[in-house]
């Protein structure tokens, strides 16, 4: 979801495409959000999950191309003692040594979510690798959630989420800070199912509807 090396011309085109679709996902957000019951939303609370919902068209395949991105418990599991260090850590160190790269300058598609390669990656990749490396380092996989977005332009965008117990923390590539879900400014659409991260949910909340 990052710029590439293509022509002028095209990237202006595509550019074009991308808020046109997401624009357009953020229409039908605004229809489905008339049909969901409400839920109050204030600085503590974690993400309003609102119905089931479909995976991106890119996580079609991402539990049977990497087991520990679907991986869950029946029990929600502490966060260590040392977690916000950790998280910290893993974070910084991505968001460092990760090429920005797009899908279609690396794979010439649209969407491939997969771990980076040596050439870099883009979002959905920063936030696969560092579920992976959070995971190894003794976080509890079912608090690790990945994200649909739109950011404050409307473009698609992915983020991990932090589930603490309180509120949901967002673990982003477009900025070292880790901010409570409500602080970035962004609309956020779907993630992965906290109670089995193998399925997808709908959250539609923060961003525009927030001022709904």
């Amino acid at each position: 979801m990052f710029g590439s090396s293509a022509s002028l011309p095209g990237l202006f085109g595509l550019r074009l495409l991308r808020q046109a679709l997401a624009l357009a996902v953020l229409a039908i957000t605004f229809c489905l959000l008339a049909t969901l019951p409400s839920h109050a939303i204030d600085a503590r609370s974690p993400l309003p999950i609102r119905a089931a919902a479909d995976a991106p068209s890119g996580a079609a395949a991402l539990c049977d191309r990497y087991d520990w991105a679907c991986a869950g418990s029946k029990t929600q599991r502490s966060l260590p003692k040392n977690a916000m260090d950790v998280i910290r850590a893993v974070n910084l160190r991505a968001n460092r040594s990760i090429h920005p790269l797009s899908d279609a300058a690396q794979y010439a598609r649209e969407e491939n979510w997969s771990l980076p390669t040596r050439n870099g990656g883009d979002c959905e990749d920063y936030a696969l690798f560092k579920k992976y490396e959070l995971i190894k380092a003794g976080i509890p996989a079912e608090r690790l959630l990945i994200a649909t977005v739109l950011d404050k332009r409307n473009r698609a965008h992915a983020v991990l989420v932090v589930r603490t117990g309180k509120t949901d923390l967002v673990l982003d590539n477009m900025t070292n800070r880790i901010l409570n879900w409500e602080k970035t400014g962004y609309t956020f659409l779907r993630m992965q199912d906290p109670a089995s991260p193998d399925r997808w949910v709908a959250l539609l909340a923060g961003g525009v509807l927030a001022r709904i």
